[in-house]
């Protein structure tokens, strides 16, 4: 019995592997769309009375555009769409990145803003005023450190 059991789910792999070979599959902006309509789907059985004649509808045709861009043999299309959202997941994830970078390094450096270019510069703390000078543009400005 076990033996049979395995048997068929081999034969099910190879022909799952078959179906979908040329096509997109999952990808990160896929995951994401999930991910947005199980958040959708919590907001509508929350809110059920008022928004849930109006989420579901949603939710149907984000989950077939999920299936769309999974079975879709356009892989030139689907890529750039993939393209296009991790260049701004990136965008997004830079900037908290940068922040919690300063918030680690909040105790040992300052940080100032240039007045003219407005670049970040990272000066150690403890040095009373001092000058400092923009490695970007040249402008100096004082500030406490």
């Amino acid at each position: 019995m076990k033996e049979r059991f395995e048997q068929f789910m081999t034969r099910s792999r190879q022909r799952m592997a078959v179906f979908m070979s040329g096509r997109n599959g999952n990808d990160p902006f896929n995951l994401f769309l999930l991910i947005v309509d199980v958040a959708i789907l919590l907001l509508a059985t929350l809110f059920s009375r008022r928004l849930g004649g109006l989420l579901y509808p949603l939710l149907l045709v984000l989950l077939g555009y999920i299936y769309f861009r999974m079975l879709s043999r356009n892989l030139a299309k689907r890529r750039n769409e993939n393209e296009a959202y991790l260049r701004l997941r990136a965008r997004f994830s830079s900037r908290f990145r940068v922040l919690k970078e300063r918030w680690v390094q909040r105790r040992e450096y300052k940080f100032f803003t240039c007045p003219s270019c407005k670049a970040v510069m990272r000066v150690p703390r403890g040095r009373g005023k001092i000058r400092i000078v923009c490695r970007k543009c040249g402008s100096s400005f004082t500030g406490k450190s």
